[in-house]
């Protein structure tokens, strides 16, 4: 799997965000889009795809599961922290002894246990990697240009 790593030392300002190395031109990559399909958020980012006329592949990890070694690959590239979704109803009803103490593994195992704790949406580019949905980060990054 290649490397990847933030675009800037700020973990504040690159929240979200990693950067693949490249080490050649690749050729036009599809767009890997992945969440639970019946998520608002989700329904926002994929309108907004398909209304750029960007091509994407969804993975609904609510129906297949979550790779452990996709999940390991995110929470590397942009943190536990950011991939791990504190905010959702699911985090929040876990028992106070689970919602402590939290570090990248276990970060890790709740979100192969429980797919929904996974922040929504993840976009991989092929290039760069973004957890959240924000138009403008996907115009940073060339996405909808035409």
């Amino acid at each position: 799997m290649a490397q990847f790593r933030a675009g800037i030392s700020s973990p504040r300002r690159t929240a979200g965000v990693g950067r693949r190395r490249s080490t050649a031109r690749d050729e036009r990559v599809t767009v890997q889009l992945y969440g639970i399909a019946n998520c608002d958020t989700m329904k926002k980012a994929r309108r907004w795809l398909d209304d750029h006329g960007v091509s994407y592949v969804f993975h609904d990890y609510k129906k297949t599961g979550a790779d452990a070694a996709l999940v390991r690959h995110w929470v590397e590239t942009l943190g536990w922290e950011t991939v791990l979704n504190r905010a959702g109803t699911t985090f929040r009803k876990l028992p106070e002894a689970d919602r402590v103490d939290l570090d990248a593994s276990k970060a890790i195992a709740l979100m192969l246990a429980q797919p929904s704790m996974i922040k929504r949406p993840i976009l991989d580019t092929g290039e760069t990697l973004l957890a959240g949905f924000d138009p403008k980060r996907y115009e940073a990054v060339g996405l909808g240009n035409g």
